[in-house]
């Protein structure tokens, strides 16, 4: 039923297509020419009607409703609902052919696999191949009107030989309200096992193979069927065919010719025959009946698939494979070519031109280059990648370190008030003064220190290492704060550290400054007091704020033990030890130092 042209379109060529429009079997015209002599009947019944029979105020109002129509026919979306719908059904009727089962795979299975070439084992590879080609007859019947023709009552499988009696009573004495063509594929695993089990199926890599092709033939069988049950939505097919139909309608009355007396525009021509609306309909109305032909290919159309054809060919074929071809081999021969490494088949004169057509070696293989770009270049002349990469590294380093850094304002500012706090506690410890009161002292601890009994990094306390005040004088040094505990002169310091010093009992404290350091003391204003020295420098000019490592730790001035009658107070953990420097020189000598 299938019509073949492939052999008349082999090679292109001037008009290729115009052998085909003569073809009648499977051709559009007789699919569609009932269709078309109903429409231009219709079309001539109309037209004679507005010429011959309607009086002149009708003739008036028809051309009206003519114009109208014709105006508002172009609203119908035709070509977007019609060719997405034949789409759809190409694409579905090609996927129910490659659902069609084929014993191909199973019957070399079963030539390879089931051995034994007595009686029993010829019979047992016949019945397994049977019962494939009983189970595809079985869906096929189901599907296909034609084989539903060829084979209308299971009296017919039997007589044909695809089923015993003595299958068809087991097959009817199994009740199930579904369709039971999978039946003869249980019967197949059933019969497979006994031949594992008798050694007839070697080893079970032979068994799993079998079994895996009897599952890939069945599920075939099972989408035959869900194709068959599931069909593309009604209401889709609904609309593409009243979006058809009701166009041509509309096209009966807009598409008429009217009179050209009444000076309409577009009408300037009286015609009888509407040329190019019939051409419209043989496209619009051939593509709708491509659709109606393809929704169904296990029918009886001329482009319908050779349902029958395909159970003979399955049934011959595979019974000479399990059969006749078990065990046939052709006697080993050295072949032609035996001592040729170059072998070449020959050609006949028809075909003697492919030996002038060189060997295809690769789309660039005779792409030419010149000479000086062929030579390697040393990979230092070769920096342009290089550059490019190391630029792109670095400015995505600089990128990096802008985004993780503070900002310049913030870090100088935490900077200042970090030395501000310490040059307060500094004084705080060298010349204690009424007039610096503990709000100032908690305000200054608590810009310059995050967490209570951490110590600023920038007092640089933390090493071992001795400096000296290149301010004018002798700065003492100090043990390591990471291992003592300060004292503090104030009566709230007192009270807070005791209970530091309850928590932890093993913290080293470092004694008060002494009396004559305590002697010295002026008022916090005075820092040069604090940190300078006259009697340790020979410079003219102080460097401010400069530290140098001490040369000599002898000249350094340790902490004195605190005097037995002494009132010690307990200092906080961010205070800093007071340190004993010598008096600031007289007003001569600081004239004279200037």
């Amino acid at each position: 039923m299938t019509v073949t042209y492939t052999a008349r379109v082999a090679n292109a060529r001037f008009c290729g297509f115009s052998k085909l429009l003569l073809a009648w079997r499977g051709s559009i015209y007789k699919v569609l020419y009932k269709e078309v002599l109903a429409f231009f009947a219709m079309y001539t019944a109309i037209s004679i009607t507005y010429r011959f029979f309607l009086v002149d105020d009708q003739k008036r109002y028809f051309e009206k409703l003519s114009i109208y129509c014709n105006n508002y026919a172009s609203f119908i979306p035709m070509s977007f609902v019609l060719g997405f719908y034949v789409t759809l059904i190409v694409n579905r009727w090609w996927s129910q052919y490659t659902s069609i089962p084929l014993p191909d795979r199973i019957m070399c299975t079963l030539s390879g696999g089931v051995q034994g070439g007595d009686e029993h084992g010829r019979l047992l590879r016949r019945t397994l191949m049977r019962y494939t080609s009983l189970s595809a007859l079985l869906i096929l019947r189901s599907v296909s009107t034609a084989v539903f023709k060829r084979f209308p009552t299971m009296d017919h499988v039997v007589e044909a030989g695809f089923m015993t009696r003595e299958e068809r009573k087991k097959f009817e004495s199994l009740h199930s309200p579904y369709n039971k063509y999978w039946v003869p594929c249980v019967w197949f695993t059933n019969l497979a096992a006994v031949a594992r089990c008798d050694g007839r199926i070697k080893d079970d890599n032979t068994y799993k193979l079998l079994l895996e092709e009897l599952n890939n033939f069945r599920g075939k069988c099972s989408m035959l069927f869900h194709y068959d049950m599931i069909s593309i939505p009604l209401v889709y097919t609904q609309v593409v065919s009243l979006a058809v139909y009701s166009f041509f309608l509309v096209c009966l009355i807009g598409r008429q010719f009217l009179d050209p007396g009444q000076g309409y525009p577009g009408h300037d021509l009286d015609l009888y025959v509407p040329i190019f609306t019939l051409l419209q309909f043989f496209f619009y109305a051939g593509w709708l009946k491509v659709a109606e032909q393809l929704i169904n290919p296990f029918g009886e159309d001329d482009d319908d698939f050779e349902s029958n054809w395909l159970i003979d060919r399955n049934f011959q074929v595979s019974m000479m494979a399990v059969d006749e071809m078990y065990g046939d081999l052709p006697v080993m021969e050295r072949d032609r070519y035996w001592n040729d490494s170059n072998p070449r088949p020959p050609y006949t004169a028809a075909t003697l031109f492919v030996l002038r057509k060189p060997s295809f070696q690769g789309s660039t293989f005779d792409m030419a280059i010149p000479r000086e770009e062929m030579h390697f270049q040393p990979l230092k002349e070769i920096s342009e990648n290089l550059e490019e990469s190391v630029t792109r590294t670095h400015n995505l380093a600089l990128f990096n370190r802008l985004l993780g850094s503070p900002s310049p304002i913030g870090f100088m500012s935490g900077a200042m008030r970090r030395t501000s706090t310490q040059l307060h506690r500094l004084t705080r410890s060298v010349s204690p003064d009424p007039s610096f009161s503990d709000a100032e002292e908690e305000e200054s601890d608590g810009r310059s220190v995050g967490t209570a009994g951490s110590v600023p990094s920038g007092l640089g306390l933390d090493t071992t290492e001795s400096t000296i005040c290149s301010f004018g004088g002798l700065v003492s040094t100090c043990p390591p704060l990471s291992g003592v505990e300060f004292l503090q002169q104030d009566g709230r310091g007192e009270e807070k550290n005791e209970k530091m010093l309850e928590k932890d009992s093993l913290v080293p404290k470092i004694p008060p400054p002494t009396a004559q350091a305590s002697a010295g003391r002026k008022s916090p204003l005075a820092l040069k007091s604090h940190f300078c020295s006259s009697n340790t420098t020979n410079r003219s000019v102080p460097d401010l704020y400069s530290f140098q490592p001490i040369s000599d730790p002898a000249k350094v001035m340790t902490p004195k033990p605190n005097p037995p009658n002494s009132k010690v107070e307990a200092a906080s953990l961010l205070t800093v030890p007071s340190l004993e420097v010598s008096a600031f020189p007289e007003d001569s000598e600081r004239e004279q130092m200037l």
